[in-house]
C-alpha cells in the first residue's frame, strides 16, 4: 500500500447466481460453474446490501449468470432500494416478460441492461446457445415503455465486429439511453475461446472508424461508450477496475467476496466470505484485498513507473493467464518482459479458425 488514506468501495457487483439459460462463449464465469451451486438465502443477501451501503457504495450492479432466475429476485431489488443503493441489473432477458418489468420497477430498480450477441437474429441466437434475439428486443421495448434507463450492451468479437455500425442503428431504433461496445475481455471462457474470438485488425480498424463517424454526425441521443481492446491499440494496460480493491468488490453467488469478478481463476488466492465476515471487516483487513492494492507489491518495470499509479500494473487474472505469474507486469504494456505474448496471441488467431467452447450450465442445485 501507499501512505495514501484507505479508499471506500463505491460499486458492489452482485453475482446473485451463475445460473443461465444462455451458454455465451465470451461469459466471465469460472470455468468449473458445477463448483459454485451453493448460493447465499435472501436473508444473507439483504445483510450484505445493508452492510455495503454503510461501508459507502452507492452503485449495486446485480448480475450473475441470469439474476433474474431468482425466485427472490424482487425481495433482493427492495432490499437494494431500501439500502438506499442505485440498483443496475445485467440480465439476458430470456426470461422477463412485461409483468416481471413491472414488478421490477415497482420494487425499486433503477436501470435495466440488457446484452445481445449480435444484431443478426440466426447468429445472436448461435452465439447464444439459444433462441433469445426476440426475447431481448421485446424486453429493452418494454423497459423503455416503463420509464426505465436501459443499456443495450453488446461484447464486441471476431464474429460481430463487422455489424458494428448495424449495433449501432439497432439501439438508435430501440431508443435505448446508453450503447456498451465492450470489446471482449480475455478473461474467463472468453480465454479459452481467445483464438476464435480475437479480430483482426482490419475488422477493428473499421469498427473504430465507424464508431468515430457516428459521433462526430450525431448518434441519435444515444450515450456510446466504446472501450478499446488491449491486445491492439493499447500501449500501456488499463487500471483494471481502477486498481484492486481501491473502488469496487465482487460478491460471488456462494458468498466469496473478490477484488474482481474473474479473481477466481487465479489459483492459490484464498477469499473471504460474507457468512463469516462483514464487508467492512474484509474490504479493510482481508489479506486478499490488500494484496495488489497500491503499488508496494510491484516488481520491475512497475515499481520504477511513473505511470504505476495510473495502470496499477494492469489486470491481474490478465497477467496471470498469459504468463502464469499473478505478479507479472500486464503483458499489454509495451515495457513488459512478456509483451511477446500479445503478439504471439494475435499470430495464433490469424492463423486458426476453431469452433467455439460454449459455456457449460451447471446441474440443478442450491437453486434460491
Amino acid at each position: 500500500m501507499t501512505d495514501t488514506p484507505l479508499p471506500r468501495p463505491l460499486s458492489l457487483l452482485a453475482e446473485v447466481t451463475y445460473r443461465c439459460p444462455l451458454q455465451c462463449p465470451y461469459c466471465s464465469n469460472p470455468l468449473e460453474l458445477n463448483q459454485y451451486r451453493d448460493e447465499l438465502d435472501t436473508e444473507t443477501w439483504v445483510r450484505v446490501f445493508n452492510q455495503a451501503a454503510e461501508l459507502g457504495v452507492v452503485q449495486l450492479h446485480l448480475s450473475g449468470g441470469e439474476p433474474l432466475v431468482r425466485r427472490d429476485i424482487l425481495d433482493l431489488v427492495r432490499a437494494a432500494s431500501g439500502a438506499g443503493l442505485y440498483s443496475n441489473m445485467s440480465t439476458g432477458a430470456t426470461v422477463v416478460d412485461g409483468n416481471r418489468l413491472e414488478q421490477l420497477r415497482e420494487a425499486g430498480l433503477d436501470h435495466f441492461q440488457v446484452s445481445l450477441l449480435d444484431t443478426l437474429p440466426e447468429s445472436n441466437d448461435r452465439l447464444a446457445g439459444a433462441p433469445s434475439f426476440d426475447r431481448k428486443r421485446e424486453a429493452v421495448l418494454g423497459a423503455k415503455r416503463l420509464g426505465f434507463p436501459v443499456t443495450l450492451n453488446v461484447v464486441l468479437h471476431r464474429q460481430n465486429l463487422d455489424r458494428i455500425a448495424e449495433v449501432i442503428a439497432l439501439a438508435q431504433a430501440w431508443k435505448v439511453d446508453r450503447l456498451e461496445l465492450a470489446h471482449t475481455q480475455y478473461t474467463g471462457w472468453a480465454f479459452k475461446n481467445r483464438a476464435a474470438l480475437m479480430p483482426t485488425r482490419g475488422q477493428l480498424d473499421r469498427a473504430h472508424a465507424e464508431v468515430e463517424r457516428v459521433r462526430a454526425e450525431g448518434t441519435g441521443g444515444v450515450d456510446i461508450q466504446h472501450v478499446l481492446p488491449d491486445y491492439y491499440f493499447e500501449r500501456f494496460p488499463k487500471a483494471c477496475l481502477q486498481g484492486w480493491g481501491m473502488v469496487s468488490m465482487s460478491v460471488a453467488p456462494d458468498g466469496f467476496v473478490l477484488p474482481c469478478q474473474t479473481a477466481r481463476e487465479i489459483p492459490g488466492l484464498e477469499f473471504p466470505n460474507v457468512r463469516e465476515h462483514s464487508l467492512e471487516d474484509i474490504w479493510e483487513r482481508a489479506p486478499i484485498f490488500q494484496r495488489f492494492r497500491g503499488t508496494g507489491w510491484m516488481p520491475e518495470p512497475c515499481r520504477s513507473c511513473d505511470r504505476r499509479e495510473i495502470d496499477f500494473g494492469g489486470c491481474r487474472c490478465q497477467a496471470f493467464l498469459m504468463t502464469g505469474d499473478v505478479t507479472a507486469t500486464d503483458p499489454i504494456c509495451e515495457l513488459s518482459p512478456h509483451h511477446h505474448l500479445v503478439a504471439a496471441a494475435l499470430e495464433e488467431a490469424a492463423q486458426n479458425d476453431p469452433p467455439l467452447h460454449y459455456r457449460v450450465m451447471p446441474r440443478a442445485g442450491g437453486a434460491v
